[in-house]
């Protein structure tokens, strides 16, 4: 299967004794797998980042074959062995392409096989590759060293594949044919069949591969060289035309939405489509041993092997789609919390106040329910309907609460850098001019919902006093509620970073709900059902199908907010953790809540500190939550913030320029060339 280039007499390395060099009989597999095993060891760097210590030590290795050709003879023989003793089918089809099992049988099965790892066979070529890169990090710093090193290595072994043997060609020819059947059946799917306007002609180049790949393994030799080299070269351009269709669908999502099912049979199809094309690139008429290829699909197949059971992969290889479908519904909706324009950034303040309204009557209930002796789990339960009626009515109302802006505005900034929507390089002066927007609009929001909470809520505590004659809280209560948000003597700061993780985390459920109204057609659903069409008239019927598609994700992330906020504070007490959150409003209404208990007997610095506490509990809040959602939408969009540089500094010199932009619209929209 392999044949091995000429060698020369063999010669000692510089002040080595060749007696010692180490002797393999072409019988001994097992001895020639433990000489790579230590072979790789002594370039294998002491941390998987340390590329350039691995590349010194690669350097060293070369040197020294090219000096001591004992050395270099016993290495030619021992990957000789692996490789007249493996079979490769297994690595071709199974290697880096993810099973049909389905997205959760297929992420059960890494969960087990990440505590105890599937068995493989010892002629198994993978078997091979997971005995010599045994660690999971190996592919870093295998990918890592210079492309050209591995190339002059392999140059140097003088290893040629010889595709005239039966062997290795009737292994190539069974791996296609497999990866083209697979492909076929996925074609089919529904979840991706349904998209295609066309059914017949979308899944054409599919078959048609399939048919040329039976007709290219039927014929085998018998095909002459010029027959050959056609048919190789159609069922690469049609495996091109299914990269196409893949794309397609691909492209459809912003209009329809995706789903995790589809998006995983896409990722299949991917994977296979790239692994046949490598295929047909070992097949091809001229024979010859393309060794950039090889150490192409090396490292690719050690990076495989190291990954394969990795949760993480998994998961940011089949979410990315979806992902990118939710950051693209909440960039929609985080465009209408970015002022552009004074009139915009008055309106967004005035809405902000109406937020703080609601807030106050929020937190005043939520201090009432306090008092009720009920068990913790329906203390938890009561918090978060409270709650969630609160945002759900700010959400009615079309008020704002300054935190959950940022989970949207952040996918709004990504757009912004997405060359698959902009079809170019995007324009990083317009981003420092849309971070001025997000900047000053974000400043206005915490600024009406402040302005408001803290004087109202001191109000409805007083009236409440008038109206009972008992204070919401006094004595002991009102001491907790200030210390409670005490940024030093509390873990206020802590807890302020949860409730970012949840105020993203429901932002990313609503833009999932909205991606899931559009790829489930609910309204078309709702508007053919026959008890709506037989129960409603047509004014009432349409008006449900639009709050449906303009309001169902936005119901569900309020929802699903009120009670992640309302229930933490329970399940911490129940676990017996501190886990709690800290949401700059309800803080601000708490807060004066408390210093009215207290009939303004506080210390001024103390009473200082707390409201500073308040403040750095909004700053977490945004902080964190824009991180996150910045973080997806920015992996989901393909984005690599490196290959930007220049824009830290270009922010800050408009900033430098222009630092009212940051906090108040200038009275005309800033133009491009003035940043």
């Amino acid at each position: 299967m392999f044949r091995l280039l000429p060698k020369k007499k063999p010669t000692a390395f510089s002040g080595e004794d060749p007696g010692k060099a180490i002797v393999l009989s072409l019988n001994s597999t097992h001895r020639g797998l433990d000489y790579l095993v230590e072979l790789v060891k002594k370039i294998r760097p002491a941390r998987p980042h340390k590329i350039e210590e691995a590349e010194l030590r690669f350097k060293g290795l070369l040197f020294q074959l090219q000096q001591d050709k004992t050395l270099l003879f016993a290495l030619r023989k021992s990957l000789l062995l692996q490789f007249t003793n493996s079979q490769l089918s297994t690595a071709l089809t199974e290697s880096g392409i993810i099973s049909s099992r389905g997205f959760v049988q297929e992420l059960l099965e890494k969960l087990k096989h990440k505590l105890l790892p599937s068995l493989q066979m010892p002629n198994d070529f993978l078997y091979v590759i997971s005995r010599v890169f045994y660690k999971k990090t190996d592919y870093i710093w295998v990918s890592g060293i210079d492309a050209s090193l591995w190339k002059s290595f392999f140059e140097l072994l003088g290893i040629h594949i010889n595709l005239s043997e039966a062997a290795l060609t009737t292994q190539l020819n069974q791996a296609l044919q497999i990866l083209s059947y697979r492909m076929v059946t996925l074609s089919m799917d529904k979840e991706v069949a349904v998209r295609y306007p066309n059914f017949q002609d979308a899944i054409q180049p599919f078959i048609e591969q399939n048919r040329l790949v039976n007709l290219y393994v039927e014929k085998g030799t018998s095909l002459l060289p010029a027959e050959r080299r056609l048919l190789l070269v159609n069922i690469q351009e049609n495996l091109y035309n299914c990269r196409q269709s893949n794309q397609w669908v691909k492209d459809q999502r912003l209009e329809y939405g995706t789903s995790l099912a589809q998006t995983f049979v896409i990722v299949r199809r991917e994977e296979q489509i790239e692994r046949m094309l490598i295929i047909l690139d070992a097949l091809d008429a001229d024979n010859a041993f393309n060794t950039e290829r090889f150490v192409d699909y090396f490292i690719t197949v050690v990076r495989n092997e190291n990954k394969k059971n990795s949760l993480g992969e998994f998961l940011s290889t089949n979410l990315g789609l979806l992902a990118y479908q939710i950051a693209e519904h909440k960039g929609k909706k985080g465009e209408k919390y970015i002022s552009i324009s004074r009139k915009d950034f008055r309106s967004l303040f005035r809405s902000s106040m109406g937020g703080g309204l609601i807030v106050s009557f929020v937190a005043i209930v939520k201090n009432l329910l306090t008092s009720l002796p009920l068990p913790i789990f329906w203390h938890g339960m009561a918090y978060g309907t409270n709650y969630a009626a609160g945002f759900v009515i700010m959400d009615a109302t079309n008020t704002t609460l300054a935190t959950k802006q940022p989970a949207y505005t952040a996918s709004a900034v990504a757009g912004s850098l997405d060359l698959q929507k902009l079809g170019s390089r995007p324009d990083l002066r317009k981003l420092a001019i849309t971070v001025a927007r997000v900047s000053r609009s974000q400043i206005a929001s915490f600024a009406g919902n402040l302005l408001i909470v803290f004087p109202f809520t001191y109000l409805l505590a007083w009236c409440f006093k008038l109206a009972t004659g008992h204070k919401i809280a006094e004595g002991e209560a009102a001491v907790k509620l200030l210390a409670d948000q005490h940024p030093f003597h509390s873990l206020a700061l802590l807890f302020a970073c949860i409730t970012g993780f949840f105020l993203f985390l429901s932002g990313l459920i609503a833009g999932y709900v909205d991606n899931h109204v559009v790829y489930g057609r609910i309204s078309e659903r709702i508007r053919n059902h026959p008890v709506f069409v037989n129960t409603m008239s047509p004014k009432k019927l349409n008006r449900l199908v639009r709050l449906v598609d303009s309001g169902a994700g936005a119901l569900a992330g309020s929802i699903c907010l009120g009670f992640f906020l309302g229930c933490a504070s329970s399940l911490g007490k129940f676990l017996g953790i501190p886990f709690d959150i800290r949401h700059i409003t309800i803080s601000a209404a708490n807060t004066a809540i408390g210093f009215y208990g207290l009939d303004h007997q506080v210390n001024t610095a103390y009473l200082l500190t707390v409201v500073g506490g308040v403040l750095l509990i909004g700053f977490l809040n945004f902080f964190v939550s824009f991180s996150l959602a910045f973080w997806v939408a920015v992996k989901s969009r393909g984005i690599r913030l490196k290959d930007y540089p220049e824009f830290i500094s270009l922010l800050w010199r408009f900033f430098r320029h222009h630092p009212r932009d940051f906090i108040w619209p200038p009275s005309r929209p800033r133009e491009v060339g003035e940043v």
